[in-house]
């Protein structure tokens, strides 16, 4: 796997053969000589995630939490949040 690095200035000239190079490894975009940004590939994107497919409610609560997800939760009807209208 190759690592490409480049300024934020040569990303923003050069964003096509950024695109290219990420087939070959991640590509690390600096600004002002730190790491700021990782391109990757979607297939390496995948990888690095998972296959792991989430519930709704999965993605809603923060991955640092401890607590257990409810999965007893039921949205409320829609009668209890509206109000007749009289025309």
């Amino acid at each position: 796997m190759k690592i490409t690095t480049m300024t934020s200035r040569d990303f923003d000239s050069d964003i096509g053969g950024a695109k290219k190079a990420t087939a070959e490894g991640p590509v690390f975009i600096t600004d002002r000589g730190k790491p700021a940004h990782v391109l990757l590939s979607i297939e390496e994107y995948r990888k690095l995630r998972g296959t792991k497919k989430m519930s709704l409610l999965e993605s809603l609560v923060p991955s640092n939490t401890t607590e257990p997800l409810a999965d007893d939760f039921e949205f409320p009807k829609l009668g209890s949040i509206t109000k007749p209208t009289n025309f």
